[in-house]
């Protein structure tokens, strides 16, 4: 008998991940990397912290190689912070390879898929978090556009890092960390 109940446990799993990814999918396209790198370069600061965490100011950097298939975003936490965070994106295919040191622990790997909607993007993927299986999300919402006679950018991001636990009834997902990125000026 328990072994039925682990099969359905896990079917069910299955269709509640099939389920999330393809409402999103039928919401949002697939879009190319090549999109979404050079919308993140440039200085941006704001606020930041894990639910229920008090937030920190941060500043993030952001550079997009030339081709456009590689995208670094630096976060820096502040004067007490002894590391800086660095997030290496990579286009591999029609998935993005996530790269993610803290300056503490070990690298860190995680595939994603990217999607677009009214001007935001998600970088959907599965994996573990907390020793528990969990559908991510990195969905960086535009916030104020500025437009121009060649492009449209974002004058900032908001960058929510979001789990949905795989063994969990919650069907939504839940913030993990936000981090708000408003464009900075560049210093002569």
């Amino acid at each position: 008998m328990p072994l039925k109940i682990d099969r359905l446990n896990l079917m069910l799993g299955l269709a509640i991940v099939l389920s999330v990814f393809s409402s999103f999918s039928v919401m949002a396209a697939k879009v190319s990397f090549k999109e979404f790198c050079p919308q993140l370069v440039g200085q941006w600061a704001g606020d930041a912290a894990k639910a229920g965490e008090i937030p920190k100011k941060v500043a993030v950097t952001g550079f997009c190689s030339h081709d456009q298939r590689q995208l670094i975003l630096s976060v820096s936490i502040g004067t007490k912070a002894p590391f800086s965070e660095t997030w290496w994106f990579r286009e591999q295919g029609d998935q993005v390879l996530l790269t993610y040191y803290d300056g503490v622990a070990e690298d860190k790997q995680q595939v994603f898929s990217l999607y677009r909607q009214n001007g935001d993007y998600s970088l959907l993927g599965e994996g573990v978090v907390n020793a528990r299986p969990a559908l991510i999300q990195l969905l960086f919402d535009a916030q104020t556009q500025t437009q121009t006679q060649t492009q449209t950018q974002a004058g900032g991001w908001q960058w929510t890092q979001n789990i949905q636990y795989l063994d969990d009834d919650i069907d939504r997902y839940q913030l993990f960390r936000g981090i708000e990125m408003t464009s900075v000026a560049p210093s002569n």
